[in-house]
């Protein structure tokens, strides 16, 4: 049977340092992310030293991911598309077939504005990928934009992954998706994942609590913070009903943990946390497989 892995995020520039130090922990699989650029970072060499630290224990890459945007390539962002080509052509080495990220955004313009740009830098990208046999999925993350204004990525609503799909109708093009992303936005989760997860590549395992008490009495545009993105295990979510929509729908991808946003468990409870989190959702897809008797 092929299980659902329960992993983590790491930043690709420090996987080497970090992940011998988490595997004793119980992690099955790493997404391995970088912000904006891959920078000088040989991914051959890293893919090999990982593969000599991983393949004894049985644990894997589950994705590579570049956080920018591709599609104005200037400032900071100059190097975000090379990154999304780098990282395609190097998902075999790490023994994977998933590169993620944002989509990016013409800054400050409406989501649909960007449509046309996204088709022109994701058709080629998705062809790029479809050569390798690597699929895309980008995360459905706002970054604090808007309908109308924001400059990250404009796949965090459904309307606009409606209007991507219908632009690029490609099978290795999905969505790398959280149900807190969602919950930020007041959207019910579970009955987006039940709608969506034949184009569901990826999931974070990021949660959110929401204080309907505050949103009864000072709304949405108020003084008062109203949600909070949270570690799995103490949020709102319940992950039993997100493993079970997930396995009834075919899904043989993997849970990565997106740490370091919870606000209690942080700093000296970083870990803390994500080993809870870790425990949790594996205790939420039933524990380990046990074969049945023969």
């Amino acid at each position: 049977m092929k299980q659902i892995r329960i992993g983590t995020l790491v930043s690709g520039g420090d996987a080497l340092r970090v992940i011998p130090q988490l595997l004793p922990h119980g992690f099955e699989s790493f997404a391995l992310t970088f912000w904006q650029t891959t920078g000088d970072t040989d991914l051959g060499e890293l893919a090999r030293r990982l593969r000599e630290i991983l393949e004894p224990a049985g644990v894997i890459v589950s994705a590579l991911s570049i956080f920018g945007n591709p599609l104005t390539g200037t400032g900071r962002n100059s190097d975000t598309l090379a990154s999304w080509e780098r990282l395609i052509d190097a998902a075999e080495v790490f023994g994977t077939d998933l590169v993620t990220g944002f989509t990016g955004r013409l800054v400050d313009q409406p989501l649909d504005a960007s449509l046309p740009k996204f088709k022109d830098v994701f058709g080629e990208l998705v062809q790029r990928a479809a050569d390798r046999g690597v699929r895309i999925a980008f995360e459905n993350c706002d970054m604090d934009g808007t309908w109308e204004r924001g400059d990250w990525n404009i796949a965090h609503n459904p309307t606009m992954w409606e209007k991507m799909f219908d632009v690029l109708p490609v099978d290795n093009m999905g969505l790398e998706w959280e149900p807190c992303h969602q919950m930020v936005s007041l959207i019910e989760p579970l009955p987006q994942l039940r709608r969506w997860l034949p184009k569901i590549f990826h999931v974070h395992g990021k949660d959110a609590t929401i204080a309907w008490d505050i949103v009864r009495e000072y709304g949405i545009h108020g003084p008062r913070q109203f949600v909070w993105h949270r570690t799995p295990g103490f949020g709102d979510t319940n992950w039993t009903d997100v493993i079970s929509i997930l396995r009834q729908g075919g899904y043989e991808g993997h849970i990565d943990i997106e740490g370091f946003h919870d606000p209690v468990y942080r700093g000296e409870l970083e870990m803390t946390g994500q080993i809870h989190a870790l425990n949790y959702l594996k205790s939420c897809r039933g524990g380990d497989f046990i074969p049945i008797p023969v």
